[in-house]
């Protein structure tokens, strides 16, 4: 019986012996995790251009010119397909008028009237500042007739009355059917610039000197 148990030892340890003489084998290195795919970004739309009428609405200066083209009944037009370029009167423009003349133009017995004056600020196509500086006188307006274009030490002026010509403040402001420049005058065609010059006369405005009568023979 000793000798069963003492030989099973003696198996036991050498077994033992073995497995430790085993170099121990190396930890399999775990897998290194894999970078997390980054969320792929969709591209951010790209704002479109609002038509003239949004545009002149978000400017916060020209409320008197849209409620101008409204009363005229010109907002579906100007928000139409174009190409137009308007020339567009600042509130501080209207506010230039003679007392009471955008009151008058308002009521809905003038609208012809109204809309006779603000087709004369549109032009049936796109016409880009750089064009402006080469042109003398206007494209045809929706209006009918044309008006003059001045630049004088860079700056540009159009309408019909020398005396009275408006400034352009601000050019190619891009719309969706069109641009708009912004002047800083209302401009009248001619036959109703005539009238306002002598409205103005009438009314405290001072007349132009009278040419001297010519000496007889």
């Amino acid at each position: 019986m000793n000798r069963i148990a003492a030989a099973t030892f003696a198996v036991l340890f050498a077994a033992g012996a073995v497995i430790a003489a085993e170099p121990a084998k190396p930890a399999t290195p775990a897998t290194p995790a894999k970078p997390a795919t980054p969320a792929v970004k969709a591209p951010e739309a790209k704002a479109e251009a609002k038509s003239i009428i949004e545009t002149a609405k978000s400017t916060g200066k020209h409320n008197t010119l849209v409620a101008a083209i409204e009363a005229a009944g010109l907002a579906d037009a100007l928000s139409g397909k174009g190409p137009f370029t308007v020339f567009a009167p600042t509130d501080e423009a209207f506010a230039k008028l003679p007392k009471g003349t955008l009151e008058e133009l308002l009521k809905p017995e003038n609208k012809a009237k109204l809309a006779d004056i603000l087709k004369f600020h549109v032009i049936g196509d796109k016409v880009m500042a750089e064009q402006v500086l080469k042109m003398k006188e206007s494209s045809k307006t929706l209006q009918g007739s044309t008006f003059k274009i001045e630049v004088k030490e860079g700056k540009v002026h159009i309408g019909t009355d020398p005396k009275a010509m408006a400034l352009v403040t601000a050019t190619d402001v891009k719309c969706s059917n069109g641009v708009i420049h912004v002047i800083d005058s209302v401009i009248l065609p001619a036959a109703k610039a005539e009238k306002h010059e002598k409205h103005e006369k009438d009314h405290g405005g001072k007349p132009s000197t009278p040419s001297a009568p010519k000496k007889p023979n």
